[in-house]
């Protein structure tokens, strides 16, 4: 199963009114695990920031002026997030109504809304009540957000993807199957299989005094009891 951990930056709050994106994170999963493949880009939004816009983002005019357009980088997102794969976005209804926006714009396709799951809901029905910002929930599941002093699209993404997987059910690497693999050790199309059997078995751990005493207890219950019914011996 693929999915796509999202965000973006704007320049404001209302993509319906002249707000404009001027960066986009997202990285791949493949059944919940990081890929490695992440699109990052930063955008020229094509309009003058209000002042003091981009304090808490660290940009601003002069940064993005020679960034290209999103009409330039929409063929690449649009193949990023491709296959119809889940987006997984915190306040999704947000940033899909941007991306929305820039891609109509650009002359695009819109995303169906239902393509987007939505982390802060999720957040919110599994902590009734409690703080479900990024931050808030970085904090409940011990995830390291110490970098997070200005707001980046790409961090953002990897700090959600984290606590996504904690969300649906925490990360359990030890409960994860070997992945079936070709000659060149690539994975068989994402298949899974078991471990193979040992090539050879542990030695038993019982002693012959320890057995002995089995035996010996066994015949105190009878020979209609269950032990020894069913004992090997």
């Amino acid at each position: 199963m693929r999915e796509i951990v999202l965000d973006t930056e704007t320049t404001g709050f209302d993509a319906e009114n002249g707000d404009r994106i001027v960066e986009i994170g997202a990285l791949e999963l493949f059944n919940h695990l990081p890929t490695g493949k992440t699109f990052h880009v930063y955008i020229n939004p094509e309009r003058t920031m209000p002042k003091g816009a981009f304090d808490v983002h660290g940009l601003g005019d002069e940064f993005l002026s020679d960034k290209p357009k999103f009409a330039a980088i929409a063929q690449g997102f649009v193949d990023f997030i491709a296959d119809d794969a889940k987006l997984v976005i915190h306040n999704a209804s947000f940033d899909m109504k941007f991306l929305n926006a820039e891609l109509k714009r650009a002359g695009f396709p819109v995303i169906p809304y239902e393509r987007a799951l939505d982390t802060l809901m999720l957040a919110r029905e599994k902590f009734p009540g409690s703080p479900a910002t990024l931050d808030a929930l970085c904090r409940r599941f011990g995830v390291d957000n110490s970098n997070r002093e200005l707001h980046g699209a790409l961090l953002d993404s990897e700090l959600l993807a984290e606590v996504y997987l904690e969300l649906i059910g925490g990360r359990q690497p030890d409960l994860i199957l070997a992945q079936a693999k070709n000659e060149d050790d690539s994975p068989v199309d994402g298949q899974m299989r078991p471990r193979a059997a040992r090539p050879k078995p542990l030695p038993g751990r019982l002693t012959e005094a320890e057995a002995a005493a089995h035996t010996a207890f066994v015949a105190k219950l009878g020979e209609e009891s269950v032990w020894a019914r069913y004992d090997p011996a």
